[in-house]
């Protein structure tokens, strides 16, 4: 949003102007920053309704935060100054959601905040690790490395998520399809057809009746089936909304046959390339633990990640700490205890990064692989199925007429 203020500077001279900034509380504590006294701030823009923004298509995805990465390890490795990078990626980028964010962290700088602390100000944008990777690679004067290095990171985390959200929606969208299909003919097929083979007086096959009690059903109690769906569906969101709920999810999620071994790989490449990432750009392997369990993305992970930290704390070594844990596999367990003895853990989990990553394209590719076949037999045989119990009595009544 834009701001139009009017604000009395450390001379005494007035000054008016705009600011653009996500809020009003953003845009007061900005200009404080620079050390003006506001006299009036308000906002300058009028909006029609067809210039509201809605959330969901004015969003800030992971490729767009990859793609800034990317450009922001460019222009630091250019020596372009910190505040000039913000101010031309602001002005570069299309989202205007991300232009905002990006120009209020460039006024955070410009009044002498550090870059971390600036990011920080915007967690649904810049996650923990993100913000903890940058305070890093200030601390250790390698700001330009820590970015590639997050740059890399996210480049990877962002191909092997969207292969393997892209490798689930197909399957869904087949089911989704076909149910709906289903229900179409079920509700207004079958019972046209139905009351023809009752009139005829034949007698009516038993997978045929089970087809008409079927379609029956839906015709009179379809709507309570489809509330009881809804409201199974809420339930389930407003359960995934606490730390129980979130639990059971997340440990049904991993518990899936297939799908399941899938999302544990992704989970483990997840926690192996974050830890390696932090502990090579210099973070304490106690916060670097603490962030992957913050961000791991599974409430089942970071439930034994937050308890592996406290052993940690208390003294034990991680692959100990780790083995506790039977969602921990042992090829994990026994590279992390090599790292430590060798002093390279942050080298062998990244070692491991790679062998996850593998084996969660290995999966997703053999899982794509299976889908399409076995897609096709369970529709062929439930169209099949509903086809023979409708167009075979009608034959049998078409032959004995």
């Amino acid at each position: 949003m834009l701001f139009k203020y009017r604000a009395i500077d450390q001379d005494g001279h007035e000054r008016e102007g705009t600011i653009e900034a996500p809020s009003q509380e953003v845009a007061v504590s900005s200009l404080q920053r620079r050390n003006l006294i506001i006299s009036v701030i308000e906002s300058s823009e009028k909006h029609s309704l067809l210039e509201l923004e809605i959330p969901m298509f004015n969003r800030i995805s992971n490729k767009e935060i990859v793609i800034l990465s990317r450009q922001i390890s460019t222009l630091f490795e250019a020596q372009v100054s910190a505040l000039r990078v913000f101010r031309l990626l602001a002005a570069e980028v299309d989202n205007k959601k991300l232009a905002t964010v990006l120009s209020t962290v460039g006024d955070d700088i410009q009044g002498g905040s550090p870059i971390s602390k600036a990011l920080a100000r915007h967690p649904k944008v810049f996650a923990p690790f993100y913000v903890n990777m940058v305070r890093a690679g200030e601390e250790s004067g390698k700001l330009s490395e820590t970015f590639i290095y997050l740059a890399d990171y996210l480049d990877r985390s962002y191909d092997v998520m969207s292969k393997a959200e892209n490798a689930l929606i197909y399957p869904a969208f087949v089911i989704a399809v076909f149910f709906g299909v289903m229900a179409l003919m079920l509700t207004l097929v079958i019972p046209k057809i139905s009351a023809v083979l009752i009139d005829s007086g034949q007698p009516v096959p038993l997978y045929t009746r089970i087809v008409i009690g079927f379609s029956d059903f839906l015709v009179n109690y379809g709507i309570f089936l489809l509330i009881a769906l809804i409201a199974l569906g809420f339930y389930v969101w407003q359960l995934g909304k606490t730390e129980r709920g979130k639990l059971i999810l997340d440990g049904l999620k991993i518990s899936v046959p297939y799908v399941g071994d899938l999302y544990k790989k992704l989970y483990l490449a997840r926690i192996a390339d974050n830890f390696s990432t932090m502990l090579i750009s210099g973070v304490s392997v106690v916060q670097a633990l603490d962030i992957s369990a913050s961000v791991v993305g599974n409430s089942v992970y970071a439930k034994i990640l937050s308890e592996v930290t406290a052993d940690v704390k208390g003294g034990s070594s991680i692959s100990d700490a780790f083995g506790k844990h039977p969602e921990m596999p042992g090829i994990m367990v026994a590279m992390t205890k090599v790292g430590e003895e060798t002093g390279e853990l942050g080298k062998i989990l990244i070692t491991l990064a790679k062998f996850y990553n593998r084996e969660v394209n290995n999966a997703v590719d053999t899982l794509v692989g299976l889908i399409e076949p076995i897609m096709i037999v369970l529709l062929g045989v439930g169209v099949g199925t509903l086809l023979a119990a409708v167009l075979l009595p009608i034959y049998n009544l078409a032959g004995a007429i």
